[in-house]
């Protein structure tokens, strides 16, 4: 049976997609920080978040189908490499991200000014920037990372324990569902159980990441914004954080067959 089925390669672009929003998300506050309108950005950071979060829900029961169409023969090895290449996908969508963060930061810059001259209305935002005028001048802003961009950038600015924090974070994250899943093929006497903890693995990365990563991201935003701090140190920290996003995404390929054990082995003290 071919591995890399025509399913897999549409549930791939679907993790490819999110994962490059949510780093492009980081860029959200570079851009409030550079325009000095930071809360309006984090509204606008709040959006992109949503929507990530929404289409990771949604790819949710096609990545799970992939367990069902397995053959009964080989079902782990099967499924467990298809999901590694969906882990791969998230690798891809973070760099990619990466990639547009230049052009994105400049973007998201006057799309924050644009959402305060529509005084906070998302609906005519949105008509603003898909009109085809704001498509041809988006275009004009399209640029690829340079080395100049890295200009400036110390290691004493990078904080070594929240660049392992987010890594880790990401990382379980990433591979939240898949594990889930996969657990369920471990214990499939259990496998119900297996399958709905996903929920509960993903919420308790958003809470660590909410807890422990974005409160000191924002507060270096609002030094720059009130002149106590300096652009560079916010785009150091920016790039660490997509930096060691990226490694998560490549931590996580180490964490998925753990953590679907691990996941397999608590199920039974819950049923």
């Amino acid at each position: 049976m071919e591995i890399v089925t025509e399913k897999l390669i549409y549930i791939a672009l679907f993790i490819f997609i999110i994962h490059s929003i949510e780093t492009l998300a980081y860029a959200v506050r570079l851009s409030g920080a550079r325009v000095r309108m930071i809360a309006s950005a984090l509204s606008l950071f709040n959006i992109m978040v949503m929507i990530s979060r929404l289409a990771n829900m949604m790819q949710q029961p096609f990545t799970g189908s992939l367990i069902d169409t397995a053959p009964g023969n080989s079902a782990q090895e099967f499924v467990a490499t298809q999901f590694r290449f969906l882990i791969g996908a998230s690798t891809v969508g973070t760099l990619f991200g990466i990639l547009l963060l230049p052009t994105f930061i400049a973007l998201f810059s006057r799309t924050i000014i644009h959402l305060s001259e529509e005084k906070g209305s998302v609906p005519s935002l949105f008509k603003r920037l898909f009109s085809l005028q704001y498509i041809k001048r988006s275009i004009t802003h399209f640029s690829l990372p340079k080395f100049s961009y890295l200009k400036n950038t110390k290691m004493k600015d990078i904080p070594i324990r929240l660049f392992l924090v987010n890594m880790v974070i990401t990382a379980i994250y990433t591979i939240g569902v898949l594990s889930a899943l996969y657990a369920a093929l471990l214990a499939p006497e259990r496998a119900s159980t297996a399958i709905m903890a996903s929920g509960l693995i993903n919420g308790m990365a958003t809470i660590l990441l909410v807890i422990f990563v974005d409160p000191k991201v924002s507060v270096v935003a609002d030094d720059v914004v009130n002149q106590r701090g300096s652009y560079q140190t916010l785009k150091n920290i920016s790039l660490m954080m997509v930096t060691s996003r990226l490694l998560g995404t490549l931590l996580a390929q180490l964490f998925f067959i753990p953590g679907a054990k691990y996941i397999a082995w608590f199920t039974q003290f819950i049923v």
